[in-house]
């Protein structure tokens, strides 16, 4: 992965990728000097998400799409878009843990963890889906160590606790059928040097 990592950009797309993870750092500063260190740290969750898909080799559109998608998200935290837009939250919810699953997968792939996404989808359908659930659990436990222990202004509900996990997990059976469909990495992607050789 550090080799996918360190690889020049070599197509547009791959140049708006990194312009994406540029744009992320900027955001930090952005948020920690014009609103708050605790904005300026919301932003900079989106940092891992930036680099993960570089790290993997996917190919540029998921890269940028995921980038997108991330950026939006937290940039959505820190101007209340969640509790001023009605069904934001779910939106976000429905296509960024969507997104994630299938990288979370794509890592474990590398890591002879789970198999390469399967043509005939259906062990990648579940276990993908699987994953974007565990996620979305992880996620509202997450809001809800916030809200208990940070601040009391972290909007956790029940019903709202339960609609995000839904849309978290319908995203990720729909990105897992992309994923079961899709070639997502380049051709040129380099694997884990941990991963076992493949045998022919």
């Amino acid at each position: 992965m550090k080799l996918n990592f360190l690889r020049p950009p070599r197509t547009i797309g791959e140049w708006c990728g990194d312009l994406l993870r540029v744009a992320g750092l900027v955001c930090v500063v952005i948020g920690i000097t014009s609103w708050s260190l605790a904005d300026g740290g919301i932003l900079a969750l989106a940092l891992p998400g930036l680099v993960l898909p570089r790290l993997l080799g996917v190919k540029a559109w998921f890269d940028v799409v995921f980038g997108i998608t991330v950026l939006i998200s937290v940039w959505s935290n820190v101007l209340d878009l969640y509790t001023t837009v009605p069904g934001w939250d779910l939106v976000v919810h429905f296509v960024l843990t969507g997104l994630t699953a299938v990288l979370l997968y794509l890592l474990f792939a590398r890591y002879d963890i789970v198999g390469e996404p399967d043509r005939s989808g259906i062990a990648t359908v579940v276990l993908t889906t699987t994953m974007g659930l565990a996620l979305s659990a992880m996620w509202e436990v997450f809001e809800w160590f916030g809200w208990a222990f940070i601040s009391e202004t972290i909007y956790v509900a029940y019903q709202d606790t339960i609609g995000d996990m839904v849309a978290g997990g319908v995203g990720s059976f729909v990105a897992a059928l992309l994923l079961a469909s899709v070639p997502l990495l380049r051709a040129d992607a380099v694997p884990s040097e941990n991963r076992r050789p493949t045998v022919v």
